[in-house]
């Protein structure tokens, strides 16, 4: 067995065949894996918001859908993965709360999901599962050997993806 590797808020790690790759705290955040089954390398993200603001030189980018990813994508390939064979599974991008005005700026789950669905879907990156939406809070466990993840919810049974 390998290690659990812990993945907080705002952050991203890789792992290899025998690693767990855990984050949880998935309100509106999304967690997102992308593995390659064939080099049997994966690794997570924690994306907190959609995008990195253009008004910002020292955020942190594991923060933003679009930076994290990228971060991520570097790494694995640094590790010897292939982006050719990514698959993607996501979980989170609840609405933790409910807001008596309709504002998109409140909306954060929802577009957290958007964001990374849209990169993905520019990077040709297959979404092989997902467990989003609604209105309760997740713990994502990546199985790096197997490419399984397991969501962790308060309100169902685990769900494998």
């Amino acid at each position: 067995m390998g290690n659990k590797i812990r993945i907080k808020m705002a952050d991203l790690n890789i792992g290899k065949d025998g690693d767990i790759l855990i984050t949880s705290g998935l309100g509106s955040c999304v967690g997102v894996t992308l593995y390659d089954s064939k080099s049997q390398i994966g690794g997570m993200a924690h994306v907190m918001l959609p995008e990195f603001p253009e008004n910002k030189d020292d955020g942190n980018p594991a923060k933003y859908a679009d930076t994290a990813l990228d971060m991520l994508i570097d790494k694995l390939k640094k590790a010897g993965a292939s982006k050719r064979r990514f698959e993607a599974k996501m979980a989170g991008g609840a609405q933790m709360f409910k807001f008596s005005n309709s504002s998109d700026k409140m909306r954060i789950g929802a577009r957290n999901i958007e964001a990374v669905k849209k990169y993905l879907k520019k990077s040709n990156i297959p979404i092989k599962g997902s467990e989003v939406g609604k209105d309760y809070g997740r713990t994502m466990e990546f199985d790096v050997g197997t490419g399984k993840a397991t969501i962790k919810t308060v309100k169902k049974d685990d769900i494998i993806l």
